[in-house]
């Protein structure tokens, strides 16, 4: 638990040389993942139900980038044995659960309507991760209409990525763009128009 080293799974999405590992793996090339810092929060034993003794059920809690493939192989590994996930349920993804999904079925049953609307989270929520930045109606308009902004705030790199919002209102996702001047741009990645 806590910060770990971990290894991706040979079939991840992870490029290397411009090719995805997965592509390699399957042509069965070489694959060498670097080792990866991670967070896991919580790494749970629970109880199985058909008393097993070669199966385990796990509840695991951890940061983004986390492969729970991996943490599986690692573990199986530590106890000097082998293993392999047959089951994987995923409870929540950053500020989304589980228990406030809405199923398909419950979906097609709203329909086209208001009653839809009420039932689905705002565009922002899935972005609540991304830095934003407050933007003046004129900068809001320029951005909708596609067009990059000159920025007086430090950028930390080019390609840097924000929310851009006016009156709290999603407006885009810019991305940074340094010039060899030094000025900073934001240039609209996705612009919203909600």
């Amino acid at each position: 638990m806590g910060l770990i080293q971990q290894v991706p799974p040979d079939y991840s999405a992870i490029k290397i040389g411009g090719q995805r590992a997965y592509d390699l793996a399957r042509r069965k090339e070489t694959v060498d993942l670097a080792l990866r810092e991670v967070r896991v929060h919580s790494f749970d034993l629970l109880p199985q139900p058909d008393s097993d003794p070669n199966r385990a059920r796990f509840r695991v809690d951890c940061g983004k980038g986390t492969y729970i493939r991996s943490l599986g192989r690692d573990l199986a590994r530590a106890v000097g044995s082998v293993g392999h996930l047959s089951f994987l349920r995923r409870t929540a993804a950053g500020p989304f659960r589980e228990a406030e999904a809405i199923s398909l079925s419950k979906l097609e049953a709203l329909g086209h309507n208001s009653r839809l609307l009420g039932a689905l989270a705002p565009v922002a929520t899935a972005l609540d991760d991304i830095p934003a930045l407050a933007l003046t109606e004129a900068q809001a308009s320029r951005l909708r209409q596609g067009q990059p902004l000159t920025s007086t705030q430090d950028a930390p790199t080019s390609g840097a990525l924000y929310r851009a919002e006016q009156d709290g209102r999603l407006v885009a996702l810019v991305e940074t763009e340094i010039s060899e001047s030094g000025g900073v741009s934001l240039k609209p990645v996705r612009v919203f128009n909600l």
